[in-house]
């Protein structure tokens, strides 16, 4: 899904109140404070290498070096590229002002529950960005968690599309960015 499309999903869910919610939930992988602090993992059965993939851009295109995603994984492949061979001993070296960015659309394990457990004992902070029903363990451990069930007007995948797209935007802004904003809401978006 590229930029363009994700604005169209935006605009089509604005009344639903998704927009406003991805974009309080994304507040909190900007707190990750060093490049490589945000730790992205999933279960055994669900890698969540696009989200990574898509923040890893985000944090490019906005020059937001501390949004760029470690992907980390339950079982590295033999000659797996560097990027793609952080393992699971990442989680122990977990630290204060780091992030753990939790996606899983089925729920958590129990071995992966007991690492976020660690992991939040040692002060880094825990999001998560669950589907189904929610998980209510992982919620208990997160200190944000975003749910989003079956009957949501959005697929999963389109929920962590407008959350990696939030997580880089450009917040507040001066006043011409406010004026900029103000106008385009009475006239309406430029078509060229």
């Amino acid at each position: 899904m590229d930029a363009s499309s994700v604005e169209f999903l935006r605009e089509a869910l604005a009344p639903t109140g998704w927009v406003e919610r991805t974009r309080e939930f994304a507040l909190g992988l900007r707190a990750t404070r060093s490049p490589g602090g945000l730790l992205v993992v999933g279960t055994p059965a669900e890698e969540p290498w696009h989200v990574a993939a898509h923040l890893d851009d985000e944090a490019r295109l906005a020059g937001m070096p501390q949004l760029a995603p470690t992907l980390v994984r339950w079982s590295v492949p033999v000659g797996a590229p560097p990027h793609l061979r952080v393992g699971l001993e990442r989680l122990r070296a977990t630290r204060r002002g780091e992030t753990l960015f939790v996606v899983t659309e089925h729920g958590a394990s129990v071995p992966l529950l007991e690492r976020l457990d660690d992991a939040r004992r040692t002060g880094a902070t825990i999001l998560a960005l669950d589907g189904d029903e929610g998980d209510p363990e992982l919620s208990g451990l997160a200190h944000d968690a975003l749910t989003v069930p079956a009957d949501a007007p959005l697929s999963f995948d389109a929920a962590q599309h407008l959350v990696s797209m939030a997580a880089a935007e450009r917040r507040g802004g001066g006043l011409r960015d406010r004026l900029a904003r103000l106008l385009e809401r009475v006239s309406g978006p430029q078509i060229d």
